[in-house]
C-alpha cells in the first residue's frame, strides 16, 4: 500500500513590535591637562613631556596621566592648534609629540574625554504580536 504525504500550503505574518522605550544615559567626564615644554623634553626624533610636567584644571600638579580605554578619547593642542591624533603617543608617564620643531615655552593642552559612564536601558518593554498562520489546502 503506498503511502500518501499531505501537502499543506499556507501563509504567515511575521510579529510586530510597537511601544518600547530605551533610555540612553551619558555622562562624560572630561579632564584637562596643562604643561609648558622646556628645553629637556625636546629629543632628537620626538618632544617627551613627563606626566608630572602637567597640572590639571585646579592647577593641582599631576603625577599620572589618565589610561586610555576604548571608551576615551583624547584631544592634544600645541600652541592652541589641535594636532592629528597621529602625531602623538599618551601613556599614564608621558606625552609624546612626534616633532622636535617645538619652541622652548610654547602651551600643550591634553584634553581626555571618557564615555564609560554611559548606559542604555529598556524603560518600557514593547509589546510583541504574535505571528499568524493560515493554512489555504
Amino acid at each position: 500500500m503506498p503511502v500518501i504525504k499531505p501537502v499543506y500550503t499556507a501563509i504567515s505574518t511575521a510579529p510586530v513590535a510597537t511601544g518600547g522605550v530605551v533610555t540612553t544615559t551619558v555622562n562624560p567626564v572630561v579632564s584637562r591637562f596643562f604643561a609648558t615644554i622646556t628645553a629637556g623634553m625636546i629629543g632628537a626624533t620626538d618632544t617627551t613631556i613627563p606626566a608630572a610636567s602637567f597640572i590639571d584644571d585646579a592647577e593641582d600638579p599631576v603625577t599620572t596621566l589618565p589610561a586610555l580605554t576604548a571608551d576615551d578619547y583624547a584631544n592634544v593642542y600645541v600652541n592652541g592648534v589641535l594636532q592629528q591624533s597621529s602625531l602623538s603617543t599618551i601613556t599614564t608617564t608621558e606625552l609624546v609629540l612626534g616633532a622636535t620643531d617645538i619652541s622652548v615655552g610654547v602651551p600643550v593642552l591634553l584634553e581626555i574625554a571618557s564615555f564609560t559612564n554611559t548606559s542604555s536601558n529598556i524603560t518600557t518593554q514593547p509589546t510583541i504580536s504574535a505571528p499568524t498562520i493560515t493554512i489555504i489546502t
